[in-house]
């Protein structure tokens, strides 16, 4: 079964993937990180000219070349951004705390106090932390903060480890390395990942609200508009058929009327929970209002029709109870199918082909599937 269809419109757990809406959110978030990327590395060109006003020759030397690095990257990111490369936010998470991690272990061949007591260079830890914000995926929030601490704790028992004699690095320009130092800044890239990973739930939950009808959990409109376009384009590079089922229930009024609308509504959850079940891997269901579904099958259009018509037919052999005491309602419905891309090649044109059909199994008396026009 499709996880996308699942009912309940549960936001993903804190490690499962995402689904392809909050994918697709976070491919635009990964361009927009990019291009802040871009514009404040060019702020980072600022950086070392301001060390040069303390005249530490080598700091600025090694400030300039990391701040040419960052900028190269930068722009090699954007284009990587731009062609929606799914593996990237991974990469660029690790480049941006491992590009840190280089400078400080730089500064700190020269003098290991500023190696690990370097606090604006320390910053941009948080600062790549922060930036997954935008991702829409806990795990690489919790990915980057768990590398951003697990590479701070390396250097600094590095640094300690080679340092001559007992007495920890300290130096004029930076004081005295301490064991509370390190464990306040873990500390902190600790509580700031915290942070993210919260924010980041948060931006899930309300995207997948947004994207959720909330009375059956089944994807709504919105959801499956963003989502056509990526089947369509997953169809294409696969060779596998695509059928498009619109479907509207018969005589749904009369159970409001008759049963009420509490009972009405249950119906529609009993309607979704059966379309969810009829579904294979990879395939959606969503309610895109009132008692109008719409199924996204990865079946020809025969076969569509065969498994559809027979989900037909089962719902009617098992009537809906709309509550105790009462006796059950056969619920029937009448759906139109449409293939791609013979019958249209984006989402307007297969769900306008549908809607012909639906509208003529209407006409002809309803409780039927129409795959072609007469």
């Amino acid at each position: 079964m499709g996880d996308a269809s699942k009912p309940a419109g549960g936001v993903p757990g804190l490690f499962s993937r995402p689904d392809a809406l909050l994918l697709d959110t976070g491919a635009d978030g990964e361009l927009l990180v990019a291009r802040v990327r871009a514009l404040l590395s060019l702020l980072v060109l600022s950086l070392p000219l301001l060390a040069a006003l303390d005249g530490d020759g080598r700091e600025v030397a090694i400030g300039l070349a990391a701040a040419v690095v960052v900028n190269a990257s930068a722009q090699l990111w954007l284009a990587l951004a731009r062609r929606r490369v799914r593996w990237l936010p991974l990469a660029t998470a690790t480049h941006d705390v491992s590009v840190t991690t280089l400078v400080l272990v730089l500064l700190a061949r020269d003098d290991p106090a500023a190696g690990l007591n370097s606090m604006v260079v320390w910053c941009f830890y948080a600062v790549a932390i922060v930036l997954t914000a935008l991702r829409n995926d806990v795990r690489l929030a919790l990915y980057t903060g768990a590398l951003a601490i697990a590479q701070y704790a390396a250097l600094w028992w590095l640094v300690t480890a080679l340092a001559p004699g007992d007495a920890l690095p300290a130096s004029y320009a930076y004081g005295v390395v301490s064991l509370g130092t390190l464990g306040q800044r873990l500390v902190l890239l600790a509580i700031v990942t915290g942070i993210t990973a919260v924010v980041v739930r948060r931006i899930q939950r309300l995207i997948t609200v947004a994207g959720h009808d909330a009375l059956t959990g089944l994807p709504n409109r919105a959801w499956l508009l963003q989502h056509l376009p990526q089947d369509f384009a997953d169809a294409r590079a696969s060779g596998r058929s695509l059928s498009v089922a619109l479907l509207d229930l018969d005589g749904f009024r009369r159970i409001n009327e008759v049963a009420g609308h509490p009972a009405g509504d249950r119906a529609l959850r009993h309607v979704a929970a059966g379309l969810s079940g009829l579904l294979h891997e990879g395939e959606h269901a969503a309610r895109i209002g009132g008692q109008e579904f719409v199924l996204l099958l990865r079946s020809p259009i025969g076969s569509a029709w065969e498994r559809l018509d027979g989900h037909r037919r089962l719902l009617a052999e098992r009537p809906f109870q709309p509550g105790r005491g009462r006796d059950g309602v056969t619920l029937r419905f009448s759906a139109g199918l449409a293939a791609w891309p013979q019958d249209g090649g984006d989402a307007s044109a297969l769900l306008g082909v549908a809607d012909r059909r639906l509208k003529q199994a209407k006409a002809d008396g309803g409780d039927r599937v129409v795959a072609r026009e007469r």
